[in-house]
């Protein structure tokens, strides 16, 4: 069973160095970008080179750094889902050298009277998924620590915010009625696809992760509104709070 998957007793077969040979050290702060249009905008607003790349059989992925507040940060365009997501944060690592990762995406929400208006910072996430299940041991919820400082620059700049619970799923076409109504009765805020796997995997390497997520589409006992997630998907103030995050770190 998947919950059986976790074993910290023998050593992992597979080393990044087999494929990408000594570790870079390029950056030590990295973005999680998730948008296109955000990643593009970020390579035309500032004077970027090309740090490493993260190579697979379906193409490579640069990971680019430029230099805030003196110091360089790296981001890349990240596959969407837990176990990819969680991933390229293992092969970002060896490539440049990243421990700390700034995750901003997108989730729909379950209680729009919580997170209207407001950013989500997730506190645990319930783990509907299968990469977290091979770097922690077996429970329903993952702790996620960097809500505190997260939490903590928002109210010094007057970000309005809401701190809680948020499941993630690997399978957006199966958040039924019944699994949105367990998870929303347990404190959920919202729903998204990575917080598990990549929290799982930065615990498990020592890694820092500091994450928010602004919401877009929504769930309510009337069903499913689709409305609201593009913008959600590409706000640039998102992008803004992200780099403002980076510069503290």
């Amino acid at each position: 069973m998947i919950t059986d998957s976790f074993d910290d007793r023998t050593k992992a077969l597979i080393r990044l160095e087999d494929f990408y040979g000594e570790q870079g050290h390029a950056a030590e702060r990295c973005l999680l970008v998730f948008s296109r249009r955000l990643h593009d905008e970020l390579l035309s607003l500032h004077p970027c080179r090309r740090a490493g790349v993260i190579v697979s059989v379906n193409g490579e992925t640069p990971i680019w750094c430029f230099e805030l507040n003196g110091r360089p940060l790296a981001f890349y365009l990240s596959p969407v889902g837990s176990t990819m997501a969680a991933q390229y944060c293992i092969e970002a690592n060896w490539v440049c050298g990243a421990t700390s990762f700034i995750l901003f995406g997108s989730a729909g929400s379950l209680d729009r009277e919580k997170t209207a208006g407001r950013y989500v910072l997730p506190t645990e996430a319930y783990r509907d998924e299968g990469m977290s299940y091979h770097y922690a041991p077996p429970a329903d919820y993952i702790a996620v620590p960097g809500h505190r400082t997260v939490a903590a620059l928002f109210g010094e700049l007057g970000v309005p915010c809401v701190e809680g619970r948020v499941w993630t799923t690997d399978a957006f076409l199966r958040e039924t009625a019944g699994q949105v109504a367990r998870r929303r009765a347990e404190g959920c805020l919202a729903v998204e696809m990575e917080i598990a796997g990549v929290q799982a995997v930065c615990d498990f390497h020592g890694f820092s992760l500091y994450a928010f997520l602004e919401t877009g589409d929504s769930f309510s006992a009337d069903g499913y509104t689709p409305e609201g997630l593009p913008e959600a998907n590409h706000n640039r103030e998102k992008l803004r709070l992200a780099l403002e995050i980076a510069r503290r770190l």
